[in-house]
């Protein structure tokens, strides 16, 4: 996901997270290469690996960034074209590095083919002033879940996603590791990543003023709530279904492209992105907590912060689905979805927030 080509402000995280920088770059919402462009690009791009892995190549989708998959006599691969201008070279390994640092810690995740030169990135060039970033993956076998899945899979979710904390509480990151800062005024606020919610269509003036309402008060609650290290560090960041892969031997997590620092009750509400208003939502929430406190236990303060957590994810997706109108995920999410996101600011304000914690 990404934000509007007018928004250019872009944090980064090199080394821990209390040393930050800013950099300008303008971001694109996702590639505008041609798929017969893009397809191309990725024959290029194998062409600088072993003969091993050449085999029958094919568009897999085109989201932010293309995924072609390639089948060869014995195995499957995964290749990824970035988009332009979101992460530079140094954010991609930093990127790929903490995967392997996962894989170290028995948890599945993509790893990063070699090509012939020795790198894990490549660079290739579409033009003289163009160029994209390329990684190939190993096939992670697996089935996506949907919304109708029993919601007791949640408690697998919640185990997996608490492992994934534990690792990146305990990890020490590269002296050049950068990935995104996902604060509160990059998820929602006017320059945010995803562009500006303000901007979607549907929302008249009253809907404007009370979304701010809404976001005044997470604000103010997620500064009381702090960023402690127990609270705050490197998460998935996107950590949804269709990020998800079932299998017998346990889940398995895939696409850390959005991978950076933030709230780690944060990757809780993306767990149900885009459905928020679904009726299981909190049955599906319910069964995250029991799975992740198997593995790390939560504070009350923690247990407490989810809602604002969750309705700031909704409004960082209000946000997305503006700057990304013509795409088939947000078309697919009709009419209704803008209208029920206003009726879950609305019954924040009557109620959740009323439960948490006195804010200062």
């Amino acid at each position: 996901m990404t934000m509007e080509l007018s928004n250019q402000q872009t944090q980064v995280l090199r080394g821990d997270a209390g040393s930050q920088a800013q950099c300008d770059i303008a971001v694109e919402q996702y590639d505008t290469l041609s798929d017969v462009e893009i397809t191309e690009l990725a024959k290029r791009a194998m062409q600088n690996y072993a003969a091993d892995y050449q085999g029958e190549l094919s568009l897999l989708c085109r989201s932010e960034n293309a995924t072609f998959k390639i089948v060869t006599a014995d195995k499957q691969y995964a290749l990824r074209i970035h988009r332009p201008n979101y992460h530079d070279k140094i954010s991609i390994e930093s990127e790929l590095a903490w995967l392997s640092a996962l894989t170290e810690q028995g948890i599945v995740s993509p790893t990063p083919i070699t090509s012939r030169d020795g790198n894990r990135v490549q660079t290739l060039f579409v033009s003289e002033h163009e160029q994209r970033h390329v990684v190939l993956f190993d096939w992670i076998d697996g089935a996506t879940p949907t919304t109708d899945v029993d919601p007791k899979a949640y408690q697998a979710l919640g185990t997996i996603m608490a492992r994934l904390h534990m690792q990146s509480i305990q990890w020490h990151k590269p002296n050049d590791f950068k990935r995104l800062v996902w604060s509160h005024d990059n998820m929602v606020g006017k320059r945010g990543y995803w562009g500006a919610w303000s901007a979607v269509a549907g929302l008249n003036d009253q809907d404007r003023e009370l979304i701010e309402r809404v976001l005044n008060i997470v604000q103010r609650q997620l500064t009381y709530y702090g960023k402690a290290p127990d609270r705050y560090g490197l998460i998935h960041a996107d950590l949804r279904l269709t990020n998800l892969l079932m299998h017998q031997e346990g889940t398995r997590v895939i696409d850390f492209d959005d991978c950076g620092i933030g709230w780690f009750m944060h990757d809780a509400a993306a767990a149900i992105s885009f459905y928020e208003h679904h009726p299981l939502r909190d049955e599906w929430i319910n069964n995250w907590l029991i799975g992740y406190q198997s593995v790390r236990a939560l504070t009350a303060h923690d247990i407490a912060i989810l809602p604002v957590m969750i309705i700031q994810r909704r409004i960082q997706l209000l946000a997305w689905v503006g700057s990304h109108s013509e795409t088939e995920m947000a078309q697919s999410l009709g009419e209704n979805w803008v209208k029920e996101t206003v009726r879950l600011c609305r019954e924040f304000l009557e109620q959740e927030c009323s439960e948490l914690p006195l804010a200062v």
